[in-house]
């Protein structure tokens, strides 16, 4: 992955999606800048920019839920992340597996 293409938002920001390495399940997203992105990258845990809280987060510090990078890759236009993780406990805050299983909005699915 090219850091150099990376595309931060006004406030220095890029989104970065969290998906379970091996059943590619969407965990969470959050939000990194290019320091949380260093860390990322070169300690093997998920840091966060915490737009709230205004300071970096390492996933799983308190709680002890802890993200272990397996890879990390750039969308085609540079400005959302796709980080794969080994995901240990819970995503979510809320103590759910996944931020994502809390309102399923039903859809009409689409036919081909």
């Amino acid at each position: 992955m090219s850091v150099d293409r990376v595309k931060y938002d006004a406030d220095g920001l890029v989104a970065a999606v969290i998906q379970q390495f091996d059943s590619r399940e969407v965990l969470m997203v959050g939000w990194m800048d290019a320091e949380a992105l260093n860390r990322t990258l070169t300690t093997g845990r998920v840091t966060f920019w915490s737009r709230s809280r205004q300071e970096y987060w390492r996933k799983g510090d308190t709680s002890g839920h802890i993200q272990l990078v397996r890879g990390a890759r750039l969308d085609c236009d540079g400005d959302t992340l796709l980080i794969e993780v080994d995901q240990i406990g819970a995503a979510c805050h809320t103590g759910d597996h996944t931020c994502f299983d809390a309102d399923d909005l039903q859809p009409v699915v689409g036919e081909r």
